[in-house]
């Protein structure tokens, strides 16, 4: 493997030592920045452009692999300037498409890099962790009023950390709960206890969040993270050593639970919220009755309605990502992400379990866009940052791939 990754280890320009270095660090303050998200524009939508600008003006290059994700998300964002075309108040409608545009620029810039050099994957993933951890633990105090002012990070008796949402702050934290799972089942027994912890205060803060969006990615993707390993793994004493530790991780959760359900304030709303229709999802206009009239309305409207403009004929918005990108972005929006979620999870899958450096991200990766669009079914996805750099993960994983089965046609086979 390490001829491999030395083959991937190059980049574009610039091509010294101290700027590569300076230029990876800066992509994994980015990602880091994801997790601070109170305001918008946010430091991270700042931060991110002048990045890409600078990174490309300094010649970072998109292969023809990569062109294709370029070329499904503009496609995917036309259809949300021709649905402005049906807007009569134009308010507020070309920042959201303008907002949809860079972070569709954000997702192949993360192609490209990881292209570039897949050494930038562990980078990237441990800012991720280190995110997770502080906006968890800024939840987790904001939840028990721990200090004066600390409300502000919670949402309606909900942790939301340094989010604006707990919906979105809960499965942010899911693709670093994975990589700390991940890393304790595989890495250096010595390391597990640190690991441990950090996954505690992440875990505690995706349970917090009380969003049952949340709750589903997070069991979803452990379980298939465990059954994908339980695949690829050959080695009998490997395994039993996977499922041990699952087992202990396991029962630490559910020990962790226990303790926080004691709290009355969090038993009560948990009980609340563990239901699984509330009653905003089937009352008359409610989410499953807006999402029925919804799809009803676009049949007749190829080019969608424009977007917000769901939320001012019904009580809410659609919450539905398929919806959304109908209502938001037309039908041409809505094939365009179809076929870019189609062809991700293609690629993923083709190359999931293959022995090769990057492996581990492409398959974390790989089940939270699955766990996204499974919760996309109730929740509105298109504008979450983290989506768009999983998307990214994937394909510049693919992409080292198909360079890898270029250059090294006697390493291909899995």
């Amino acid at each position: 493997m390490s001829a491999i990754e030395a083959a991937y280890s190059r980049v574009a320009q610039p091509q010294r030592a101290a700027l590569r270095f300076i230029g990876s660090a800066m992509v994994a303050f980015g990602v880091f920045l994801a997790g601070f998200v109170i305001n918008e524009p946010a430091p991270y939508e700042l931060w991110m452009a002048g990045l890409v600008g600078i990174w490309f003006i300094l010649g970072l290059r998109i292969s023809r692999f990569t062109a294709m994700l370029l070329t499904l998300l503009l496609t995917f964002n036309v259809g949300g300037m021709l649905s402005l075309t049906q807007m009569k108040d134009m308010t507020g409608g070309p920042m959201y498409v303008a907002v949809s545009t860079f972070l569709a620029l954000t997702s192949v810039f993360y192609a490209a890099i990881i292209e570039d050099s897949a050494k930038r994957l562990p980078l990237i993933f441990n800012a991720w962790v280190f995110a997770a951890v502080i906006t968890s633990l800024l939840g987790i105090l904001g939840y028990f009023h721990a200090f004066p002012g600390a409300e502000v990070f919670t949402l309606y008796d909900r942790a939301k950390g340094a989010f604006q949402d707990p919906n979105v702050f809960g499965p942010f934290l899911v693709v670093p709960s994975l990589y700390l799972i991940h890393g304790i089942l595989t890495r250096d027994l010595k390391t597990s206890p640190l690991r441990a912890a950090a996954l505690l205060i992440v875990a505690l803060g995706v349970f917090l969040s009380f969003s049952r969006a949340a709750w589903g990615l997070f069991l979803l993707g452990v379980v298939l993270l465990i059954f994908l390993m339980l695949l690829k793994e050959r080695s009998g004493v490997f395994r039993l050593r996977i499922l041990i530790l699952s087992l202990l991780a396991i029962v630490l959760m559910v020990a962790a639970l226990l303790i926080a359900l004691q709290f009355p304030q969090v038993s009560d709303l948990f009980s609340a919220r563990a239901q699984l229709v509330q009653e905003y999802d089937g009352e008359y206009l409610g989410r499953f009755d807006r999402h029925r009239i919804g799809f009803q309305m676009m049949m007749e409207r190829p080019l969608g309605l424009g977007p917000m403009v769901f939320g001012t004929i019904f009580p809410e918005d659609e919450h539905n990502i398929w919806l959304k990108t109908l209502t938001t972005y037309g039908w041409l929006g809505f094939v365009s992400y179809v076929s870019l979620l189609v062809w991700t999870l293609y690629l993923g899958l083709k190359n999931l379990l293959r022995d090769r450096p990057w492996q581990p991200y492409l398959m974390i990766a790989w089940i939270c866009i699955i766990g996204h669009a499974v919760i996309g079914n109730v929740i509105d996805i298109d504008h979450w940052r983290h989506v768009y750099l999983l998307f990214g993960i994937v394909w510049g994983c693919a992409a080292l791939e198909h360079r890898c089965r270029q250059n090294f046609p006697g390493q291909s086979a899995a």
